[in-house]
């Protein structure tokens, strides 16, 4: 039987950092965070699992939050475009289709 949800499941994830950074604004602290996230191979070690690639930011009101990329560079290039758009550098980021 498999569990879904939980902490059981986080902890059996694999997480694999890509950027942090962290902006003062008048309002507060903003974190952007890039990650991939992946559940652990199976048993056996020989079951491929993919990556999933996302930029969260914290911190932020009434803006989107999250973003999923497809692969790691677009991870990359996508959490320095979120960060140039929160400081007003250039347009809202919009996900790589995966």
């Amino acid at each position: 039987m498999k569990y879904r949800g939980g902490p059981a499941v986080l902890d059996q994830m694999n997480l694999y950092p890509v950027a942090d950074d962290v902006l003062f604004a008048p309002g507060g602290r903003v974190v952007i965070r890039t990650y991939g996230v992946a559940s652990p191979a199976g048993p056996e070690g020989g079951e491929t699992r993919s990556v999933a690639y996302r930029t969260w930011v914290t911190g932020v009101r009434d803006q989107p939050r999250c973003w999923r990329w497809g692969h790691f560079e677009d991870a990359r290039r996508g959490h320095h475009r979120v960060l140039e758009w929160l400081t007003g550098r250039g347009p809202q980021p919009q996900p790589v289709a995966v």
